[in-house]
């Protein structure tokens, strides 16, 4: 199992990008360029459920879950308004590689008239490699930037 943590600043305040993070907006934004999202069930709550999928539009790509698509499904573990999201999830997959439970952390702090925002992803399943995790967050957080109507800035 690996992690990976991204840091970059957005230029929204806090109360925005916490809001965006747990809006079923995520559809706009939680995914990697090259793939489309379906969000089959969404509770922003703690100990809310949720269950997505992400389909590559590349014919060639390989998914976790079946031919093109990365299915998972997860629930928020902790809530802290405007200050933190903690989820733990898990993707379908009978592919022992791809299996376990990872927990992402992300955290908010205000940074000069902005936002801070560190994502720590644990528990990364051996069969994804690191480096390809990283990538698909960054492009992730940086469309969750442009849809609080900001810039984002990685550290």
């Amino acid at each position: 199992m690996s992690s990976t943590r991204i840091s970059l600043h957005i230029d929204a305040p806090r109360p925005r990008v916490y809001a965006a993070l747990i809006d079923a907006a995520i559809a706009q934004w939680k995914v990697p360029d090259g793939m489309t999202l379906v969000v089959y069930e969404f509770e922003a709550r703690e100990g809310g459920r949720y269950r997505i999928s992400l389909t590559y539009e590349e014919p060639g790509a390989t998914g976790k879950t079946s031919a093109h698509t990365d299915t998972y499904h997860g629930y928020f573990r902790e809530l802290v308004l405007n200050e933190k999201v903690v989820e733990v999830m898990e993707f379908e997959s009978s592919k022992p590689e791809m299996q376990g439970e990872m927990t992402s952390t992300i955290a908010l702090s205000d940074e000069d008239g902005g936002t801070r925002l560190v994502a720590l992803h644990e528990g990364v399943p051996p069969g994804v490699a690191p480096e390809d995790n990283e990538a698909g967050w960054r492009m992730s957080l940086a469309k969750l930037a442009k849809l609080v109507g900001a810039e984002a800035r990685f550290a």
